[in-house]
């Protein structure tokens, strides 16, 4: 069978799919290991709500949905680069 241009894209158009649904069930789990309290001080949604919402995205993003994985994509890019951060702040004190 013949490496062409298209066998290697949709190879690694599936590996970065399936990279960032592990990504989105990492940040569930850190969710998961967070105090819930920290997000009502960052005024955030919930504990729960987030985690969900982590592990909805990576069920959507590894099942390819059409636009629910984009969706989804963008929900955990809001989670690691805004929602993290200012977890991880208010948690060690620099808040």
């Amino acid at each position: 069978m013949p490496i062409t241009p298209d066998f290697i894209y949709a190879w690694v158009n599936q590996l970065l799919y399936w990279l960032m649904a592990g990504v989105a069930l990492y940040g569930a789990v850190l969710v998961a290991a967070t105090r819930e309290d920290a997000f009502s001080a960052a005024d955030r949604q919930g504990k729960w709500v987030w985690c969900a919402i982590l592990v909805g995205s990576a069920f959507a993003i590894a099942t390819k949905m059409m636009f629910l994985s984009w969706i989804g994509l963008v929900a955990v890019g809001v989670f690691f680069f805004d929602v993290r951060p200012q977890l991880k702040d208010i948690l060690s004190g620099r808040w």
